[in-house]
């Protein structure tokens, strides 16, 4: 028995790892979705949207082979990232100062629900695939004998829950760090942004590979060439954009 849990034990410290190195990309868009609130509007909506992610991701563990076949969630995040990302980059490199700052006071004028509305939606987009890979290494483990629920074993289901909840704590703290990033740094508004059209890139590959679509073979979203390009492309938008951009003259 002693031998079960320290497997169990190994598996989530896998799982919260592969959570953590998820939650870069994901905490990026849910900031830079959230930007344009006021201040202290800016934590709580991600908050919020992230507490109907956690609701949602424990719920899509009772209905786990019913949402592995959900590729049009994914397929509708990708192109809702993809424009998101573009538009704006679109708008900044073909608009004069004028012109930005009217749209900076239009986008103000995004309410705070429905912001919160596109956190939920944005983090369940990446949340079939991030549950789909969890369950996959979980349903391995030994069973613990402790019965059943949400169709799986118990110790099973509950390792997948646990690593979901550690995922979306570091998606919070990453993404109230990116906000204050972006508050110091507005230079590197563009470059979240194309990050963010990139991040929509990757669940289109997603998309792509799913076996109901078959575009793009099964294992390629997750094989070594396209893991590596997915990040020397981000990294490299990443510091091109930080070198490019300049500090606030705004005091905090």
């Amino acid at each position: 028995m002693e031998s079960i849990w320290l497997e169990y034990a190994w598996t989530l410290l896998i799982l919260i790892g592969l959570e953590g190195i998820l939650s870069a990309d994901n905490a990026l868009v849910l900031a830079v979705i959230a930007k344009h609130l006021p201040d202290h509007q800016k934590k709580k909506a991600i908050n919020y949207g992230i507490l109907m992610a956690f609701f949602f991701r424990f719920a899509a563990l009772f209905a786990i082979s019913f949402i592995a076949n959900v590729w049009q969630v994914q397929a509708i995040g990708a192109a809702y990232l993809i424009y998101l990302g573009l538009k704006h980059v679109i708008q900044d490199l073909g608009s004069s100062k004028g012109d930005k700052g009217e749209k900076e006071e239009e986008s103000a004028g995004k309410g705070f629900w429905p912001t919160v509305a596109k956190i939920g939606l944005a983090d369940l987009a990446f949340a079939i695939d991030s549950i789909l890979a969890a369950v996959a290494l979980a349903i391995v483990l030994p069973e613990t004998g402790f019965g059943h629920f949400g169709g799986m074993d118990t110790g099973q289901f509950f390792i997948v829950v646990l690593a979901g909840i550690a995922g979306l704590i570091l998606i919070k703290f990453a993404a109230g760090w990116f906000v204050q990033l972006l508050d110091k740094r507005p230079g590197l508004e563009t470059t979240a942004y194309l990050i963010v059209a990139w991040v929509g890139v990757k669940l289109a590959v997603i998309t792509l590979s799913h076996d109901k679509v078959g575009i793009l073979p099964h294992e390629f979203p997750h094989s070594t060439g396209w893991t590596v390009t997915f990040w020397v492309v981000l990294l490299g938008i990443a510091i091109i954009g930080w070198f490019a951009s300049g500090k606030s003259n705004r005091k905090n």
